[in-house]
């Protein structure tokens, strides 16, 4: 590696300062979908219906500093979380890092712009239900995060 690399591929998850660690964000809303656990076998369920708090047309939070105050099931990605979690889709940079991998190519870090995973097609724009419209989330499971 040059002395030129990023961040992201020179330092551990751990090693990270919080304003890398948030930069690593794609901006896909993935970990927004409402998801359902399965209580005998714990698998994970990904449904299309999103937080109440997305803003569907970005993908971003509408109150990212409140959210774990406002939205108690809300977690906060921790880098043990990355290593963990069985929730996190396997093209969120979190986990890919956590997991030894590369950034994808239409990662804003990677491409210069936060376009990028909506026009690759990995975001949830377009593909949601917002939760505010009181669907049964049982009713819109997917399989299209993975």
């Amino acid at each position: 590696m040059t002395d030129n690399a990023p961040f992201w591929e020179t330092k551990s998850i751990d090693e990270m300062n919080p304003e890398e660690w948030e930069s690593l964000c794609d901006g896909c809303a993935k970990c927004c979908l409402i998801k359902l656990e399965d209580v005998d076998t714990g698998e994970i369920a990904f449904t299309e219906v999103v937080c109440r708090l997305l803003e569907l047309g970005t993908c971003a939070c509408s109150d990212y500093p409140k959210r774990t105050t406002r939205v108690p099931d809300c977690l906060q990605v921790t880098p043990e979380l990355a290593r963990t979690a069985n929730w996190l889709p396997s093209t969120c940079a979190y986990r890919l890092l956590a997991e030894g991998k590369e950034l994808s190519w239409w990662h804003p870090l990677v491409s210069g712009s936060r376009e990028t995973v909506h026009t690759a097609g990995i975001s949830v724009r377009d593909k949601v239900i917002h939760e505010s419209q009181r669907v049964d989330p049982e009713d819109h499971i997917v399989t299209w995060p993975e």
